[in-house]
């Protein structure tokens, strides 16, 4: 695993570290998930969430943690569970600051069956997160099924966005609509300062992304903070 901080810029502090899959070299994520297929989908899903929260325990975390999920790996929410509220229990790490991300570019076959995870993860304590939100499959009509707490903003509209009016008229009305749904925005795939001033001046405090913090192999990266 390695580990992104997401900033709060209203506070300086960091809010979460995502957890992003890595191979035991520290080869990438395209190149891991090459591996992965039906007959395996469900023992890596639940092998990454064993070893985030392991290693985020051993690192010392005390902000939220993010655990990306398959939900097309998981069969019964109440019984894949088992196994983070065990690893959170073995490595004292505090379950509610747990967050599981699902990303909107894997196709969801069964759109009750990832409302009832979401349900049943968030009547357990955990919150959750659409990540990628901007470039999927479902879109408009996932936000209104599914009441996450949080939702990341894809990096294809943040990508140059002090320069692009159409990325800013879309990330500004969606910032005030997924507000208004009470969802908490986070911003992903910062990289450059003027991306950043122009995301800020639209609201946004919670930031993740290269100009802050690249991810760290098996180690929380130290952040570059831009006031």
């Amino acid at each position: 695993m390695a580990f992104q901080p997401i900033v709060d810029i209203s506070s300086r502090t960091v809010f979460a570290v995502e957890a992003l899959v890595r191979g035991t070299n520290g080869e990438g994520a395209a190149d891991v998930f090459k591996h992965v297929n039906e007959s395996n989908r469900y023992r890596f899903d639940q092998s990454c969430r064993v070893k985030a929260i392991r290693l985020a325990a051993s690192l010392g975390v005390q902000s939220f943690l993010c655990i990306n999920f398959l939900p097309n790996a998981i069969y019964k929410p109440e019984l894949c569970i088992r196994t983070t509220l065990a690893a959170a229990q073995t490595y004292g790490f505090d379950q509610t600051k747990i967050i599981f991300e699902f990303t909107e570019n894997e196709r969801i076959f069964d759109q009750a069956h990832l409302l009832n995870i979401i349900n049943h993860y968030q009547e357990i304590g955990f919150q959750t997160a659409i990540d990628d939100f901007g470039s999927g499959y479902n879109g408009l009509a996932q936000l209104a099924d599914l009441k996450t707490n949080f939702t990341k903003i894809d990096m294809e509209l943040i990508r140059h966005i002090d320069q692009d009016s159409a990325r800013q008229t879309i990330v500004r009305h969606m910032t005030r609509m997924l507000e208004a749904l009470g969802q908490t925005v986070i911003a992903e795939g910062i990289e450059t300062a003027a991306e950043y001033e122009m995301l800020k001046s639209m609201g946004i405090t919670l930031f993740q992304g290269y100009l802050f913090a690249k991810p760290a192999f098996e180690s929380i990266p130290e952040i570059h903070w831009q006031d």
